[in-house]
């Protein structure tokens, strides 16, 4: 696995569990945390960026449209006008932290890498877009593909705990997820991309039920074998909320919970909205898992 950016800058994730730090330009968030809509979205933006690198972030995710279920699709132009300042201005205030553009446009991941990211995190791995891993290989940035079998618009919606996207049919489930996560890499491969700038995310809460979100958290370390890091988001996700009855706002401790299972499961990256709690979730976990080694 490359350790180095072509900046030579060391990866986060390349020793530890790198913490990403969720930065979301958007009005509609589904974790209610969307800072665009502002007169000074940029102002906060950095205000958040600086609050997340003092907690003790490694990554910082921008991102201009929200995934949540049932959210509208936004135009290129109008997630540029949301991603682009934001990135540059955090990029000239922080010069030496890595920024991940959270986007499946190619012309925006583009603009972005412009501006000052790093590496890319896809929610349809390089599917939405023909140009996007084609893209990751020209610019030699990694890039996180995430598995998601969910569609766009089928999703069930609750008053109280939000949308989670409809689960198609599995017949092995695991394995298959396994297969399909290979499947991704090779696809990427194909188009240019080094191995050793693929990361792979399991994509819990796209389209996937209660009982497989958790056995992906429990079996995180199945996708160990496919030899490739992996990033893990499961931050405030409905099955959280499921499970604990919570409504987003009061599922720290449940999203605590979750954290520390991927950590266990070697994730190499959580992505997160709470940054300073899971700074010391995932550090206590490493400790736990290191003692007496």
């Amino acid at each position: 696995m490359n350790e180095e950016n072509p900046d030579g800058r060391q990866r986060p994730w390349s020793n530890r569990c790198a913490v990403m730090g969720i930065v979301n330009v958007t009005p509609d968030s589904f974790s209610g945390d969307g800072l665009a809509g502002a007169e000074n979205t940029v102002d906060r933006v950095l205000r958040q960026a600086e609050r997340f690198l003092e907690s003790g972030a490694d990554i910082l995710d921008v991102g201009g449209e929200s995934t949540r279920p049932g959210a509208d699709i936004v135009s290129s132009a109008e997630e540029r006008a949301r991603v682009v300042p934001a990135i540059r201005a955090i990029a000239a205030r922080f010069p030496e932290v890595w920024i991940s553009i959270d986007t499946y446009k190619a012309d925006v991941a583009r603009d972005a890498l412009d501006a000052g990211a790093a590496m890319l995190n896809d929610v349809w791995a390089g599917a939405a877009d023909p140009d996007m891993l084609p893209l990751a290989a020209r610019r030699g940035v990694p890039i996180v593909l995430m598995h998601n079998r969910a569609k766009w618009g089928a999703a069930t919606q609750d008053a109280r705990l939000g949308g989670a996207y409809d689960a198609p049919s599995y017949g092995d489930f695991l394995p298959e997820l396994r297969q399909d996560l290979k499947a991704l890499a090779d696809r990427a491969l194909e188009h240019g991309v080094p191995a050793g700038n693929i990361l792979l995310d399991p994509g819990i809460g796209f389209g996937k039920t209660l009982d497989q979100n958790l056995a992906l958290l429990r079996d995180a370390n199945s996708l160990r074998e496919l030899g490739y890091p992996t990033l893990f988001g499961p931050s405030r996700k409905n099955f959280i909320g499921r499970v604990l009855d919570a409504e987003k706002e009061d599922r720290l401790m449940g999203t605590a919970a979750a954290v520390a299972a991927c950590v266990r499961g070697g994730a190499h990256i959580v992505r997160v909205h709470d940054v300073p709690e899971m700074v010391d979730v995932v550090r206590m976990t490493e400790a736990i898992m290191c003692a007496g080694a």
